[in-house]
């Protein structure tokens, strides 16, 4: 349950505020300017930055917010993806284009913001990844082809269940049940296998 008061209602005014100021701030800048602070700037200046970024259009600057999902620092990569998260305009195309990125963290986060936007024109990209070299892209490209009830990806994601990584495994497991497919017998004894305990967990979601 959520509960709202004046303190509340005036804590989001005050977190309102300093977005817009964020924006005004940086709209001085120009796109070589802000290329620059994104890649050689402190950590608050470039979460501060992304911040304002949520609504742009500008194909170059949205290319350098991707770029910062691989960003050395976690708070950074968490703001860039909160920013395309965020952003309502038609990026559908770019994201899809950097889940060949040579980057792992970019092929990743791209698959989870893709996934998180209900983008399903990006499902047939989305199943290429499920052999990418990458365990954590792998994991990814299967809780993305969950999110989005890609029935069609069935194939892929049964042969995740026998993954050589127990993450992947897991992601290809809640994949098949948020697709509502039946688990095939030698699935079932692939994951009774498992020592880890969340398996236990999702053998009682699928067998009864």
């Amino acid at each position: 349950m959520c509960i709202r008061d004046s303190n509340t209602r005036a804590l989001s005014t005050k977190a309102t505020y300093l977005i817009i100021l964020c924006h005004n701030e940086f709209m001085k800048y120009n796109t070589s300017e802000i290329s620059n602070i994104l890649h050689n700037g402190d950590t608050i200046t470039k979460i501060s930055i992304l911040s304002s970024m949520s609504e742009t259009t500008d194909l170059v600057i949205i290319r350098e917010i991707i770029s910062m999902l691989d960003d050395k620092e976690k708070r950074v990569r968490g703001e860039a993806f909160s920013t395309l998260f965020l952003n309502d305009n038609n990026i559908s195309d770019i994201l899809i284009s950097n889940l060949t990125n040579k980057s792992k963290n970019i092929r990743g986060f791209c698959a989870l913001i893709l996934a998180n936007k209900q983008e399903t024109n990006s499902i047939n990209s989305l199943i290429n990844l499920t052999k990418d070299t990458s365990a954590i892209v792998r994991s990814c490209a299967f809780g993305a082809l969950g999110h989005l009830r890609a029935k069609t990806a069935s194939k892929e994601i049964h042969l995740g269940i026998f993954d050589s990584n127990v993450e992947v495994k897991k992601s290809a497991s809640y994949a098949l049940i948020l697709i509502n497919e039946e688990f095939l017998d030698g699935e079932i004894i692939e994951l009774e296998k498992q020592e880890d305990p969340e398996f236990r967990k999702i053998l009682k979601k699928i067998v009864k």
